[in-house]
């Protein structure tokens, strides 16, 4: 009988998976079974381009329909996996079907992280993670539309920029006292309220929740000193958490996150694991991690992929992450400490800058706005270990790579 592999989830990770598997000729049976109704699409357009409007619903799509067919892959989509039972190695659907597998691959993401706090069940309340969420909150805003957003990351400011092109008058709600506090420094923290405050949105720094009001529908956001910010719409983005439970259940080893190696085996043989919800090494930067990337994503994958193929190429890449916010692209290499030293080359003034950490003399992350070459050679010059001298680092007149 030919070999069967399931791939559990339908997002980057997974699209990459069976592509490498095929282009690897691995001709066996494919199954990858997703939760949503879409094929695997741009995770990241859901609150840049798609939300916008600026990019139509199929350039999101990663692969064309024919690409499953052409290549044998069996889509199962609308459909979760509600049990692994690794002695029988089966997988039991929503649907009540049990399948067989031979290697099975979690590559089952994260979800966003939910409020408890009053009023959180509201119609009007959003979160952002799926293509769904998208073309739901994008049906509300428009033109002199009331949005707070609660949270300043990523997620929370790519919604505000693309609301604000929209005409939204937005609100941004931060307990922290700076945006992006948990993945960019201080000096891209600042740069980007500037930015969002030129453009009109009102950025509300140390500023807490309390809860929401309405009869049904949210009327507004109620804040801890007795503030009410009127909204027609609210979109929550205060982190995410691995969808780790379904290897749990099964008695893989789970810490923040489904525990693999270098190549997404899991504690089980028989068992990979691939993106947002795997803690895995990371020979680059020293440690275990989970992240929530593209990149980490598509190239656990592909290690994956060389694994069960017999060819394994271990994944160690330095992290690297980017955001859209309005005409600004924001590129992160590397992992920051608030401890770390900081140059900065190119003027912030002039929307074009790089922000390089030193710890212990060497370049370990550099966060680039607009400088497409300051972030191609600072993830060479880091994953170097290079010690730049930092005068010559801040002057732009001194080439990058002679620093």
């Amino acid at each position: 009988m030919p070999e069967t592999i399931i791939v559990i989830g339908a997002g980057h990770g997974g699209a990459q998976l069976v592509d490498s598997l095929r282009a690897g000729e691995f001709g066996g049976n494919l199954i990858m079974i997703g939760d949503e109704i879409h094929r695997p699409y741009d995770r990241p357009s859901t609150s840049k381009g798609l939300l916008s409007g600026s990019v139509e619903l199929e350039r999101t799509f990663l692969k064309r329909e024919q690409f499953y067919v052409d290549n044998k892959i069996d889509l199962r989509l609308g459909t979760s996996v509600s049990e692994v039972d690794r002695k029988a190695r089966t997988v039991r659907l929503s649907t009540g079907e049990r399948l067989t597998y031979d290697k099975l691959v979690m590559a089952t993401g994260a979800r966003a992280r939910r409020l408890t706090a009053p009023g959180a069940d509201l119609d009007g309340v959003f979160y952002l993670r799926s293509l769904a969420d998208s073309q739901a909150i994008a049906g509300r805003l428009g033109p002199g539309k009331r949005l707070a957003i609660i949270g300043g990351g990523y997620v929370g400011l790519e919604v505000a920029a693309s609301a604000t092109e929209l005409g939204c008058r937005v609100t941004v709600i931060e307990t922290q006292k700076r945006l992006l506090a948990r993945v960019a420094g201080a000096e891209i923290a600042e740069f980007y309220c500037q930015v969002h405050r030129a453009a009109g949105v009102d950025v509300l720094l140390d500023t807490v929740l309390e809860g929401f009001t309405g009869e049904g529908s949210v009327k507004s956001v109620r804040l801890t000193d007795g503030t009410e910010i009127l909204a027609d719409v609210v979109v929550v983005g205060i982190g995410s958490i691995p969808n780790a439970e379904l290897a749990a259940a099964a008695g893989l080893a789970v810490e923040n996150g489904i525990v693999v190696d270098d190549c997404g085996r899991t504690s089980d043989p028989a068992i990979f694991a691939i993106g947002d919800a795997t803690n895995h090494p990371n020979d680059v930067i020293g440690k275990r991690l989970r992240l929530e990337s593209v990149p980490a994503a598509v190239g656990q994958a592909r290690a994956a992929a060389s694994a069960i193929l017999g060819r394994p190429k271990p994944f160690h890449e330095l992290p690297w992450f980017w955001s859209d916010q309005y005409d600004i692209k924001l590129q992160i290499a590397g992992l920051s400490q608030p401890d770390d030293q900081v140059v900065v080359r190119g003027d912030p003034g002039n929307n074009r800058f790089a922000a390089f950490y030193l710890r212990e003399g060497r370049i370990v992350a550099v966060n680039s706005v607009n400088s497409a070459k300051d972030f191609v050679v600072g993830k060479r010059l880091i994953t170097e270990g290079r010690v730049p001298g930092v005068g010559r680092l801040a002057d732009p007149a001194v080439p990058l790579a002679d620093a």
